[in-house]
């Protein structure tokens, strides 16, 4: 049944007279027994016959309204975000800088991800093909358990072979650097953004003054795009690394000497 806006505010305005009015004069103490009035207000209202009809509000719901009913949801209405994206050579996609793993097949497809507060879903063409517990660290991934069969990856176009291959043409700092990245990861695909995304630092910045950025992050032991990107920002490339620490030489009569281990 469709109501027009005048009955819904007719509605409300008879409530009003019924209910508040009609407690406008009384003085309550705590809000349960301000609640405890307006339900014995509202009961009586709801039995009241309407003139026309001649049967109350409560009829009408009990034999209308009541059977036609159906049943709440198991589960509470949550709120969700819709958005598209691209599914990225390592088969993740983006959300709010997280990195959640889809089928290896959607490589390059635009998916729709259903985002809640406690969960991201992908979809592809309507059926969902992946569902992770959102998570709030960004940089990091989110990856399903079962791996990328052997079979399928021998017709990858990118694996961590080539990526390294590629990064021996800038040089040997860059390809080191570029197997780190992969290799500290729990899948080497995780690394595979960070890996061509160093190598793309070439084309700004040049092969060389990228190789040379790429020896310092090695150097330092940072193992990550930002951290090559910052090096190169700041022209830190050009500068000579520092040498390392060694421990000096003291001679006391203390110190037994590492013979003394031996």
């Amino acid at each position: 049944m469709t109501l027009s806006k005048a009955k819904v505010e007719s509605a409300v305005l008879i409530a009003e007279r019924w209910i508040i009015a009609a407690l406008r004069n009384r003085t309550f103490f705590d809000i349960e027994e301000l609640n405890k009035a307006i339900r014995e207000k509202l009961e009586e209202f709801n039995a009241r016959p309407l003139q026309k009809l001649k049967v109350s509000r409560r009829h009408l719901f009990d034999t209308i309204d009541r059977p036609a009913m159906k049943p709440l949801p198991e589960r509470r209405y949550e709120y969700a975000q819709w958005e598209k994206h691209k599914v990225n050579i390592d088969y993740h996609v983006e959300v709010d800088h997280h990195y959640y793993s889809v089928p290896y097949q959607l490589k390059g497809e635009t998916v729709d991800a259903r985002i809640t507060a406690s969960a991201v879903e992908v979809l592809f063409k309507g059926h969902r093909m992946a569902s992770h517990a959102r998570s709030s660290l960004p940089g990091r991934h989110t990856t399903l358990s079962a791996p990328m069969p052997e079979s399928h990856k021998r017709y990858l176009e990118w694996t961590p072979s080539r990526i390294i291959k590629w990064a021996e043409k800038t040089g040997p700092s860059t390809a080191s650097l570029v197997k780190e990245i992969m290799e500290r990861r729990p899948h080497p695909e995780q690394g595979f953004r960070s890996a061509l995304g160093i190598i793309r630092l070439g084309r700004r910045y040049g092969e060389e003054r990228l190789e040379a950025a790429c020896n310092r992050a090695l150097f330092m032991k940072a193992y990550s795009y930002r951290s090559v990107e910052s090096i190169l920002k700041n022209n830190l490339d050009g500068k000579e690394l520092p040498e390392r620490l060694s421990r000096p030489s003291v001679a006391h009569e203390n110190i037994r000497g590492g013979s003394y281990y031996k």
